[in-house]
């Protein structure tokens, strides 16, 4: 494959500090024109690596820049899988958490006790609007200010839609509009758009066989995406629930690094932007026991399949007569990796102690992905190989106290036999708020009425 036309550039935080961030805005330039972007994770600095990198200040996160600079719509966060690997959840799982507003973006200020007045001054020169008015009386506050930015909720609502279709999944939206009153419009706008594009679809296709799309609220939504693990949901969330949220759905699948972080926005002209990084982050432990010579045994599935997406969408966004020969290399490549996991050469997260090296690794998929492409083909026959699974004592954040687990045990055992009966164990599952549902293919199960909760 040719890649010497990629575009590179060094989002480090040295390479930052050096050019006065104008690398960053020359990354965002360069992403609007050419529309498939593949990022590496990033850092952004602490007060405290400000002094330790000996930065001039601590630089903003670049993911937000990219964001506003993509008119980015939507983050989709998907489980990934492996055929033959027994993970989490057992089918999909698709995520869209809006990629704007909320918490990120917010101003704030430590103030005292006195009137705080927040007012609107609308663009077209009329009356000003006041939105708040109160007082504060301690001492003490923090007065922040931030506002979820609706318009391109529709971009988002065809987005997650079409998908969930596309993949025979049901969608859900979820907020806390029913404390947040502000949470109203995101869900209005939603089911809009469902209800005038996709209803008719997802009755035809039975996946809502009454046509009503469901909304979920947000601490409804974290205890249904424990209960729910054969998969086959998606939901759409505002981005600090989105955010929240699918740190759940990947620790529930097995870890972040096997769920994507895609965004998505568009072109001025309506072009599809799409950048593609790892969920996992810098995994920063590794990295610096890397650079002292020290082995490593890092999972790159999650980078990886951002790089195959990023691929991908730049084939489609081109068209030209590569996009097969792309298309082909990147079934080709997922396969090599995923059935790399399958004969049981992963990674010591996956395969235990006795499992690859970091450059082990990938030289067994290198090694694999070139005997496919030697045989013009992207498939092998792995009906003799087991089904993996892989113990989750070997997640890398796998901390399991013993102690409250044996001080857990010995509280439901409550015929102190030694045992947990069927009965013990329902009650403390039931306790736990993760018992099995009678019929767990009622969409009517998905949802907990709590509108007479106000916490």
């Amino acid at each position: 494959m040719d890649i010497s036309k990629w575009v590179h550039f060094d989002l480090s935080c040295a390479s930052r500090d050096k050019t006065d961030d104008k690398v960053l805005k020359d990354a965002v330039e360069a992403g609007k024109v050419i529309g498939a972007i593949f990022k590496e994770p990033t850092i952004t600095p602490s007060a405290v690596q400000v002094k330790e990198m000996g930065l001039k200040k601590a630089w903003g996160s670049p993911n937000g820049a990219m964001r506003r600079g993509w008119n980015g719509c939507t983050i989709s966060r998907d489980t990934i899988h492996i055929e033959g690997v027994k993970l989490g959840f057992e089918k999909p799982v698709f995520f869209e958490r809006h990629a704007v507003g909320g918490e990120y973006g917010a101003g704030w200020r430590s103030v005292g006790a006195g009137r705080l007045v927040t007012t609107f001054f609308p663009d077209d020169g009329s009356s000003p609007v006041l939105c708040d008015d109160r007082v504060l009386k301690d001492e003490q506050n923090v007065v922040v200010t931030y506002h979820n930015p609706l318009d391109n909720v529709v971009d988002l609502s065809h987005h997650f839609f079409s998908r969930c279709l596309e993949h025979k999944i049901v969608p859900y939206v979820v907020t806390k509009k029913t404390v947040f009153k502000w949470q109203e419009g995101f869900w209005t706008i939603m089911k809009s758009v469902f209800d005038e594009h996709y209803k008719q679809k997802y009755i035809d296709a039975g996946l809502i066989p009454d046509g009503k799309l469901q909304h979920l609220i947000s601490d409804a939504a974290t205890m249904q995406i424990i209960r729910w693990t054969k998969g086959g949901f998606g939901m759409a969330a505002h981005n600090y629930d989105g955010d929240m949220l699918t740190d759940e759905v990947a620790q529930v699948h097995r870890s972040p690094g096997f769920i994507t972080s895609n965004l998505i926005g568009k072109r001025d002209d309506g072009t599809i932007i799409k950048e593609f990084e790892a969920s996992h982050g810098t995994v920063a432990d590794l990295w610096q026991a890397h650079l002292q010579g020290k082995e490593t045994s890092m999972n790159p599935l999650g980078m990886v399949e951002a790089l195959l997406g990023a691929l991908s969408h730049a084939a489609e966004l081109h068209k030209g007569p590569e996009l097969e020969q792309v298309k082909l290399f990147v079934k080709t490549l997922r396969s090599a990796l995923h059935n790399t996991f399958r004969y049981g050469q992963g990674t010591r997260d996956m395969s235990g102690p006795s499992g690859l090296t970091t450059e082990q690794f990938i030289d067994k998929v290198a090694w694999r992905l070139g005997r496919y492409i030697a045989a013009q083909t992207h498939e092998e026959d792995m009906s003799a190989v087991a089904e993996l699974t892989p113990s989750l004592k070997l997640r890398r954040n796998y901390q399991v106290d013993r102690e409250a687990l044996s001080a857990l045990f010995s509280k439901y055992d409550t015929d102190k036999s030694g045992k947990i009966s069927l009965d013990e164990l329902e009650v403390m599952l039931s306790s736990l708020g993760v018992a099995p549902l009678k019929d767990p293919t009622k969409r009517s199960s998905a949802s907990v009425d709590k509108k007479s909760r106000e916490d």
